[in-house]
């Protein structure tokens, strides 16, 4: 009998907070995905080449889920207590009718161990194949290929994930079940009702509302400008305008409401009644809706700036070199080409390659005085006379240093073009091209360079005149980080050779040919071929290479990082914000439930009651939802400012649109929530419809 009790109590709690349920599996969900992601196939292949950034982001995983569990707490104690209030009656009868309070605490401890272990049981096996196929997607999304992929299930994750969510359910469930238990009998019959707050003249809420708008607009202003970025009490600041603007806007917000009461239209069915609840429930909850639309704008922005950053981040570099070569052990540059080719066709490794090449890389030599070798007044005048703005002034600092730049032969960068399928320079033997590495060309300053250059301006290398012309080039040279040049002049290759007095770097690049890369993806192809060449030793015989893996690593390392941090984080805030909506205002319909039954013996049917509940739920949750909507806008902007390096900068206008997308999905699962809370509300409301007897 007591069993069947348990068994019935805890069917009935999930069918009527069946979004709570859904809610803790999702973060049961969440919770092993983060936990197991040392375990995906995309970590364990970055382990190998960026091992240090890995190691530094596992190390933060303890750390989100320590705050995950704090915030989950506060989720599901102020979950756990909606439902203990609604039953708050059940329980005076059950101990009306002779239950021992420690039986009554055993049943009620039974109930949720109950939903405890069928959360469990529905969330571990949905995180495992989730994170199954997330690895699997990964996988083939970034080249990986997925014929190698392994089942994988992770123990430390499944534990930490179970330890973790009973520990905050107990905490909650002990310290929430102990209050109620102790209440009398008495207290737990009578009916609550809502509190009744002492409310300030309309002016306050007015000037609070505006406040609150200029403050947002300061922390927006300061976002988007960068201004956040510069030093740690900057970003303080910020948050702190955001925060309080927020707070400030949802407590003047009552304004606009009683506005709205005054000028609708007075002919609808309850229309009044609807509009005075909605100012009443913005009058009690204003500081909670406030928080939520915080949590709200976090995990839009997280999920938005996360996707977006991911979704174009693998198509910030242009692929066009495999390897890149550097031999140590040649005295005479010429020679590291073919001291290269014999070793490689000694291990039979040179039909791999398609093209090797020499990248020929130096300074001036024709003097000992290497200050100020370089001189380009001209085009500094030029800039000067430009309108002030601050990438001209960028450019202005950056050019002052230039005054020892890197030479590069003509004939090997050409061929770099060729390789990437670009037309070939031309130079007079009086002029050079201006090079640029991508990460420092930015778009709006070499737009003004090329402006400049297309004048041919004049300059002095070694007190002899030379001209600057083209446009400047910033296709990379080597293929990861063997040299980055900020500047560099390009030259003819006779001119190259008597500045440099035949005292260059050389670097010899590669292409893999199509025997080398046929039937594998091609990080698997230079994975294989980098396993070669370490079985030949070409770090015993003085020669440092690179390969394209290395590039493509970090910037999967950042896909990786910027994906799953940002949309764990994003799931985690969504759940609390949902839920901390939802059971607010849940818990405040049934603090007002003698209202409803008051409109029932007044003659309002079940269809007119239902309608203005689920007006007033719109407008609870569609408040926060539409500000904090509005504020990630700005906040993905300003995390584009923030975080992207000004190369990838320029693909900032791509994520936006990806950005703005996922805002949107956030938006429509939020109204998918919102008809979810409208449903619940639907069945308190017909629990009120037949008019009770008041002893």
């Amino acid at each position: 009998m007591f069993s069947d009790l348990i068994f019935r109590n805890s069917r009935r709690g999930r069918k009527e907070n069946g979004l709570f349920f859904a809610s803790l599996v999702i973060s049961i969900v969440a919770f092993y995905i983060i936990l197991s992601l040392s375990r995906q196939d995309v970590m364990i292949f970055l382990a190998e080449m960026e091992s240090d950034a890995v190691n530094q982001l596992l190390l933060m995983i303890p750390v989100f889920y320590g705050m995950t569990l704090g915030i989950l707490f506060f989720l599901i104690y102020f979950a756990c207590k909606y439902q203990m209030e609604r039953r708050r009656k059940e329980f005076g009868v059950y101990l009306m009718m002779g239950m021992r309070r420690s039986k009554l605490f055993t049943m009620l401890l039974a109930e949720d161990f109950l939903n405890n272990i069928l959360a469990l049981l529905i969330g571990l096996p949905t995180a495992v194949l989730l994170s199954e196929i997330i690895s699997l997607v990964t996988a083939k999304l970034v080249g990986m290929g997925i014929l190698g992929h392994r089942f994988t299930l992770s123990l430390p994750a499944i534990g930490f994930t179970v330890v973790g969510f009973l520990a905050i359910k107990l905490a909650a469930f002990l310290s929430l079940s102990g209050k109620f238990s102790r209440q009398e009998i008495g207290s737990l019959l009578a009916s609550s009702s809502g509190n009744e707050k002492k409310q300030a003249p309309a002016i306050v809420y007015g000037l609070c509302a505006a406040c609150g708008a200029v403050l947002l607009s300061a922390a927006y202003c300061l976002a988007i400008g960068g201004w956040a970025w510069h030093k740690t009490g900057s970003m303080l600041l910020t948050l702190l305008l955001g925060l309080l603007g927020t707070i400030l806007l949802f407590y003047g917000m009552r304004t606009m409401i009683a506005l709205l009461v005054k000028t609708g239209k007075t002919n609808r069915r309850l229309h009044v009644f609807t509009f005075r609840q909605i100012q009443e429930n913005v009058i009690h909850q204003s500081t909670s809706m406030a928080i939520s639309s915080l949590l709200i704008l976090a995990a839009l922005c997280c999920f938005g700036a996360g996707i977006g950053i991911a979704s174009t981040n693998r198509q910030a570099g242009e692929h066009v070199l495999d390897y890149t070569f550097r031999d140590y052990n040649t005295e005479n540059p010429q020679q590291a080409l073919p001291r290269l080719q014999e070793i490689l066709k000694e291990n039979g490794l040179d039909s791999q390659f398609s093209q090797l090449f020499e990248m020929r890389i130096g300074h001036v030599r024709t003097t000992e005085n290497y200050e100020g070798v370089f001189r380009m007044n001209s085009v500094m005048e030029s800039l000067r006379s430009l309108p002030q703005s601050e990438e001209r002034d960028i450019l202005l600092n950056n050019l002052s240093y230039t005054g020892f730049p890197y030479l590069i032969c003509l004939s090997d960068y050409n061929r770099l073009l060729e390789a990437a399928g670009k037309p070939a320079l031309t130079l007079a033997a009086n002029e050079a091209a201006v090079y640029q590495d991508a990460e420092f060309a930015d778009t709006v300053r070499v737009t003004m360079l090329n402006e400049i250059f297309s004048g041919c301006p004049g300059a002095l290398l070694d007190g002899t005149p030379i001209y600057l012309t083209g446009e400047v080039q910033s296709v990379n040279f080597v293929t990861d980080r063997s040299i980055t040049l900020s500047f560099a002049l390009i030259l003819p290759d006779k001119q190259f050779l008597h500045y440099t007095q035949g005292d260059y770097d050389t670097y010899i690049n590669g292409i893999m040919s199509r025997e080398a890369t046929q039937g594998a993806s091609l990080m698997t192809a230079i994975s294989d071929l980098n396993g070669k060449l370490a079985g030949i030793g070409l770090e015993n015989v003085g020669i440092e290479y690179e390969s394209y893996l290395q590039n493509i690593g970090r910037h999967l390392f950042y896909m990786v990082a910027a994906s799953y941090i940002t949309i764990y984080l994003a799931i985690i805030f969504l759940v609390v914000a949902n839920t901390i909506m939802g059971v607010q205002f849940l818990m405040n319909q049934q603090k007002t439930g003698r209202r409803y039954q008051t409109l029932v013996r007044l003659g309002a049917t079940y269809k007119t009651i239902c309608a203005s509940a689920r007006k007033q739920i719109s407008w609870f949750m569609g408040l926060p939802v539409c500000v904090a909507a509005v504020s990630s806008l700005f906040g993905v902007k300003a995390l584009y400012t923030g975080l992207l390096s000004s190369r990838v900068r320029e693909t900032q206008g791509e994520m936006l649109m990806v950005s703005a997308a996922m805002i949107f999905l956030l938006c429509v699962v939020e109204y998918i929530y919102m008809t979810a809370i409208k449903r619940s509300s639907d069945r308190f409301l017909l629990t009120l419809m037949q008019p009770q007897r008041e002893e």
